[in-house]
């Protein structure tokens, strides 16, 4: 599908440097560059559960920055992105003033918004949305990392499910809306119904649920083993997403369906799944919530580097483009998709 047509806005991506700032996968980073050991032999020393996430770990142990964004993008007409926080292991709002500094707008896209880091169950929660706000006018909400998985062999990022309802996450929670702000959910599928009630919970706190909810081994793999697992992984997915698309106050990207987590098998490096092949696989993804959240409520984002090791991020878009015409989305529909929605959820001048 031809994009060019499009003013696009990636609403989802990362931005790191493992070897200078502090994020949770910094150590490995730095041991592989005075080991000299191959990449592959030295992934094989990690958890089961942490090679099935990244599917190649390549991206992770370089940094990722302006320059490395703008090779992958190619010809993909991308006018702006939106970073979103990605385990920085610091104070919170130093990752969104370095953020801020990179040279993004020179020979890259421009940088419209910053989604930091912060948890509303945390004592100093308001504190530190107010640092993210002085260190950065482009910071316009926070992501929590609350996925979970009750399956120990899929990678999960919280001790424990329901972090999204407990009281003191609910107590912080308000304090998004005092402050005009958005709230970016990563979850797995089974978390959903804690996003709805969160949603009925604060209805004047926008909600941008990232990746459709993540069901994880749809594809194959660990949960999706067989294909009555994947019936009923997709089913139970289709039923807890319509119940979200009811709360008028959340949105959904349709980013992050490259995933190597959702059970896509990983190609050899240097190589990269046809589009073709992604459309049969995430199209009945993209068409249901295309039914239940309407073009109105859907943005598009690359989620590079993470969906690297699966697609170009050309082949994102146009998997997710092709997906939604497939699906009954005009190019009006894809305007809003790619760029207009992005637009208005994040207050983008």
């Amino acid at each position: 599908m031809d994009l060019t047509g499009l003013d696009i806005i990636d609403a989802h991506i990362h931005q790191w440097d493992p070897h200078a700032t502090p994020r949770e996968f910094s150590t490995l980073a730095k041991l592989m560059r005075y080991i000299p050991l191959p990449v592959d032999i030295a992934a094989k020393l990690a958890p089961r559960r942490d090679r099935q996430f990244v599917g190649d770990p390549t991206a992770y142990l370089n940094p990722y920055l302006p320059a490395n964004y703008r090779s992958d993008l190619g010809a993909t007409p991308v006018s702006s992105i939106v970073h979103v926080e990605v385990e920085w292991d610091g104070a919170k709002a130093d990752e969104t003033r370095w953020v801020a500094s990179l040279p993004f707008g020179v020979d890259t896209p421009v940088l419209a918004a910053i989604v930091g880091s912060a948890d509303p169950a945390a004592a100093d929660f308001g504190a530190v949305l107010d640092a993210h706000q002085s260190a950065s006018p482009q910071f316009r909400g926070i992501r929590t990392m609350v996925a979970h998985h009750p399956d120990p062999d899929i990678k999960s990022f919280a001790a424990h499910d329901g972090a999204l309802t407990a009281p003191a996450f609910l107590t912080g929670f308000g304090r998004l809306a005092e402050r005009g702000l958005s709230f970016e959910a990563w979850v797995y599928s089974g978390q959903l119904p804690e996003v709805t009630a969160l949603a009925e919970r604060y209805p004047e706190v926008p909600i941008v649920l990232d990746h459709l909810g993540t069901p994880a081994g749809i594809f194959g793999q660990d949960t999706g083993r067989t294909a009555a697992q994947r019936r009923g992984l997709f089913e139970r997915w289709c039923d807890d997403l319509t119940d979200l698309a009811a709360q008028p106050n959340v949105v959904a990207k349709v980013s992050g369906l490259m995933m190597p987590v959702l059970g896509h098998p990983v190609p050899r490096r240097g190589t990269t799944t046809p589009v073709s092949t992604l459309v049969d696989r995430v199209g009945p993804l993209l068409g249901h919530a295309l039914a239940v959240f309407g073009a109105d409520r859907l943005i598009w984002g690359s989620n590079f580097p993470i969906d690297k090791p699966i697609t170009t991020l050309s082949g994102a878009a146009e998997t997710v483009a092709t997906g939604l015409t497939d699906a009954g989305a005009g190019p009006e529909d894809l305007r809003k998709v790619f760029g207009g929605n992005a637009v208005r959820v994040y207050r983008i001048d």
